[in-house]
């Protein structure tokens, strides 16, 4: 019994070492590829943000309450069954 117990410690302790050892090798390499695609591809600048008129901004909070009442009566139907 003692041969099995320490068998099983000893698979145990490989197979938990061969997995930090993976990750650990992992998190290496995807910093060394992220590293690597800046340099490579660099993000471009972002575009500046365009003002919205408040019309637009005002337009889709009219539809909220609708939505809302969808969503509340779907939220009923589905707690019935």
């Amino acid at each position: 019994m003692d041969n099995l117990m320490s068998e099983g410690l000893n698979l145990m302790v490989f197979g938990m070492g061969f997995v930090f050892v993976f990750l650990t090798l992992l998190v290496f390499a995807t910093g060394i590829m992220s590293k690597l695609i800046a340099k490579v591809a660099p993000e471009a600048a972002p575009a500046p943000a365009k003002s919205t008129p408040a019309a637009a901004v005002a337009a889709p909070a009219s539809g909220g309450d609708e939505l809302v009442a969808v969503m509340t009566a779907a939220v009923h139907q589905f707690r019935k069954h």
